[in-house]
């Protein structure tokens, strides 16, 4: 049993998966397949009984990140180990020890640091605007996640939200604490802080949390922030059982207060640790991989990707493609997709990935006009449109008393009540979007493991929906750099890339452009076989060049017409 959890896996992978015993860190480039190598490590730990699986703790940062690891380690046979996000897992302790310690229930979670700061502008008689709360909501997660006080945090020298002053913003951030205080309120930063103090200051929690958890995986750790390597510092006590996985070069959230610091200093805290490096890359085609390297050469922490075995045409270079303008730009995407779907390939394997939330607008009219179908990842998430909605409290109640008959005919029969049928409606609109959306669950029985019943495929979907782990769309997917991470497609087009936008406009200093330098790095390596870069050398009649990202790339700059001809050529070769 224990080596068929092994099989499969390559030499480097097998090395984490054998390594049951910390300290362990897995420097994981993009495609490397981490995820596997540490859900097999702990489902082999478990198979061999160096783990109980309720002793394991492994956290990430994000809802759909933990489902798809409970997913996974429940396919290997571990789905009794906790997955869990670092704000849930303190959650979890804070609710269960509170009333022990403190007394009473726990505060409530504020449901939005906005509205808190806009009730502190009113006390304080300061006109702040919607933009700027957000702004300042921003800056409270930032001091808190980077253990600052607001003293400590008035000389940070950080950029101020909107039109405020220091001392206004200090006195906004002291206001807002005291309002949470008097509503007995909590904010997610809070429930980190909380939870650390009462580790700290209660030995008997402290003893109790590490009987409960002996054992901890950590991914994405390029991405933890000073506060969360506190609290995990306090889980672990004065124990080396620790795993952590990340890749230095996807940092993308410094400005969240995340820290690759932790990932490559691991070695120097934790004297004899074991350093594994993933470097074969299963996902993009070598090209693809060459681009990324070359982006990242020399920088801090970089991997060298090798391509292995992810098929598509080895020697179809990513086209970077100018245009004269934004629109002609999202218009050339626009056709370009067409094109593509029209030789056959599947919307939902096409995306486009842009730096903020402002592109989306032209791209979003160009593929409307030609006719394909969209969504923008962000937007109205999945579980709460209102037919995704009826569909699971539906399911949810068909399943109680559904009799042993095919999960696809359960299933259907419960959608087609709702508007579903086998041959899509005509045309755009409302009524295709709501089809779109309920074969999307449709979807989810194609890939339910063989045996699944109607209840076991029910508990799965809600599971989903508390996590928000969606399923995929029969749509190009629209989203920005950021919300990119961790996804791929075939497909992917990065238009933009131009000074101002990529970098950004904001980013003046050396740490600043590194950033967005990593950003164009995780969108690069989104892309399984094909890859196109654009730029645009105006916007709203005002010159722009080309990204200084894309000279060190060193692809060719043809215009479009040679890059649509050039494509129409591999086309005509398939």
């Amino acid at each position: 049993m224990t080596e068929s959890l092994l099989a499969g896996l390559d030499d480097d992978q097998r090395v984490v998966a054998e390594t049951l015993r910390g300290p362990v860190c897995v420097l994981a480039g993009a495609g490397t397949g981490k995820t596997r190598a540490i859900t097999h490590r702990i489902a082999h730990g478990v198979a061999t009984g160096t783990y109980a699986s309720n002793r394991v703790l492994a956290l990430t940062f994000t809802n759909r990140a933990a489902a798809e690891l409970r997913g996974r380690l429940r396919q290997l046979g571990a789905g009794t180990v906790s997955a869990k996000t670092f704000h849930s897992a303190a959650l979890s302790q804070l609710g269960y020890f509170w009333p022990q310690v403190v007394g009473g229930d726990m505060p409530r979670l504020v449901e939005g640091k906005a509205r808190v700061l806009g009730h502190a502008a009113e006390k304080l008689k300061l006109g702040v605007d919607t933009a700027t709360l957000r702004d300042l909501a921003a800056e409270v997660e930032w001091r808190k996640v980077s253990g600052r006080s607001i003293a400590q945090y008035a000389a940070a020298e950080r950029q101020l939200p909107g039109h405020l002053s220091l001392e206004q913003t200090a006195d906004m951030m002291q206001t807002y604490e005291d309002l949470k205080d008097e509503r007995r309120q909590l904010d997610f930063e809070d429930v980190l802080l909380a939870c650390a103090g009462m580790l700290e200051q209660e030995p008997r929690v402290a003893m109790q949390v590490r009987e409960q958890y002996r054992f901890f995986v950590v991914d994405e750790y390029q991405d933890v922030s000073p506060l969360q390597q506190q609290l995990l510092d306090l889980w672990l006590g004065d124990r080396r059982e620790l795993c952590v996985v990340g890749d230095a070069s996807q940092t993308i959230f410094s400005f969240a207060g995340a820290s690759s610091n932790f990932l490559l200093g691991f070695g120097s805290r934790y004297d004899g640790a074991q350093i594994v490096r993933l470097e074969r890359n299963y996902r993009s085609t070598q090209p693809i991989v060459t681009t990324a390297n070359r982006l990242m050469r020399d920088r801090p922490g970089a991997l060298t990707l090798t391509a292995v075995g992810a098929g598509g045409d080895p020697e179809v270079s990513p086209d970077l493609v100018r245009y004269p303008d934004d629109m002609a730009e999202a218009r050339g995407i626009a056709q370009s997709i067409l094109s593509r779907i029209d030789e056959g390939a599947r919307p939902e394997d096409i995306a486009v990935l842009y730096r903020v939330n402002a592109q989306s607008a032209v791209l979003e009219t160009a593929l409307s006009d030609v006719g394909v179908s969209y969504h923008v990842r962000g937007a109205t998430r999945f579980f709460d449109r209102p037919e995704i909605k009826r569909a699971v409290l539906a399911l949810r109640g068909a399943s109680v008393s559904v009799a042993n008959e095919p999960l696809f005919k359960s299933v259907s029969d419960v959608l087609r009540s709702l508007g579903w049928s086998q041959v899509p409606p005509e045309g755009q609109g409302a009524v295709r979007a709501t089809w779109e959306s309920l074969n999307a669950i449709m979807g989810l029985v194609d890939q339910a493991p063989v045996g699944t019943t109607f209840r076991e495929f029910t508990d799965d979907l809600l599971e989903r929906q508390a996590g928000q782990h969606e399923p995929t769309l029969q749509a190009v997917t629209l989203a920005t750099l950021h919300s990119a991470k961790g996804l791929e497609w075939d497909e992917v087009y990065v238009p933009g890339l131009s000074e101002g936008l990529v970098p950004i406009s904001y980013a003046k200093t050396f740490e600043q452009i590194d950033e967005e330098r990593r950003l164009l790095y995780v969108g690069i390596t989104r892309a399984r076989r094909h890859l196109t870069l654009t730029w645009s050398e105006s916007s709203q009649r005002r010159p722009r060049e080309r990204s200084r990202f894309l000279q060190e790339i060193g692809i060719r700059n043809p215009d479009a017409a040679d890059a649509r001809s050039r494509a129409a050529g591999r086309s005509a070769r398939r």
